[in-house]
């Protein structure tokens, strides 16, 4: 069932996703040479307290860190441990922030100081991937208007989008209806209206679209082991154009491009 957010929740869902972009700002201005990843999971843990929520994904499901934190070939729920991050990796930061009883949810992919330029094209092109299908969360816009915009940006460039994970509606529990896939499927695709949470997030890799999950039963790797990046907003569909709630720019510079 499709939860449509009152206004008050819609407030509630606002703060959420402010709380969690600050995060997810400070987590990556974090990132650098020689940290290990344990280290950025306790610097998130500490961000999220400073401002006032909890991790929406520690104990969810039993995933026992703070955050997501998948380096290189890792797609998405990475385990924060010993590794070291060195020169030339990308690192994809998931947080997800719950402020009383509502989560918002954003993931960014970033470079450890610098990176070749297939991670970093692989990091621009997802991230556009993202806006592209933000500007189609409008109200009577269907679910698949996202994804084809999403797999335009991303297959035009040579890439791949991953087909076991999915976005979805966000709200009091990390995952809702819909579910969002980031390409054009078989299947109902519901129609979008006023006061719907989603949580749109590309997951691309650079070559092939195959996965597979790690021994440690979280960590979802790329199986020719090449780079995979992830992007991801949380964003209220309205009467108008999409708002952003995990953005701290008022209006993106990606999506003004777009208007």
């Amino acid at each position: 069932m499709i939860l449509i957010k009152t206004k008050l929740e819609q407030d509630a869902m606002r703060a959420a996703g402010r709380a969690a972009g600050q995060v997810l700002e400070e987590v990556a201005g974090f990132v650098q040479p020689g940290r290990r990843t344990r280290e950025l999971d306790d610097y998130a843990a500490e961000r999220i307290r400073f401002h006032g929520g909890t991790s929406a994904f520690l104990g969810y499901r039993n995933y026992p860190c703070h955050i997501c934190i998948s380096v290189n070939e890792e797609v998405v729920h990475g385990l924060a441990g010993e590794r070291v991050l060195s020169l030339g990796d990308i690192v994809s930061l998931d947080v997800g922030v719950r402020v009383d009883g509502f989560i918002g949810d954003t993931a960014r992919t970033v470079p450890v100081g610098s990176c070749d330029w297939e991670k970093q094209k692989l990091i621009d092109v997802t991230q556009q991937a993202l806006y592209d299908g933000i500007s189609c969360a409008l109200s009577g816009n269907r679910v698949k208007d996202i994804s084809r915009a999403v797999q335009q940006r991303v297959e035009s460039n040579g890439f791949s989008v991953v087909r076991e994970f999915v976005g979805h509606g966000v709200g009091r529990t990390v995952h809702e209806d819909p579910q969002i896939p980031n390409f054009v499927g078989g299947g109902a695709s519901p129609e979008l209206r006023p006061g719907m949470a989603l949580a749109i997030e590309p997951m691309v890799n650079a070559g092939s679209a195959a996965v597979k999950c790690l021994r440690d039963g979280w960590t979802v790797v790329t199986r020719d082991e090449r780079a995979s990046a992830h992007f991801e907003h949380t964003v209220l569909v309205t009467e108008g154009e999409p708002e952003i709630l995990t953005c701290l720019e008022k209006t993106p510079s990606k999506l003004k491009a777009l208007s």
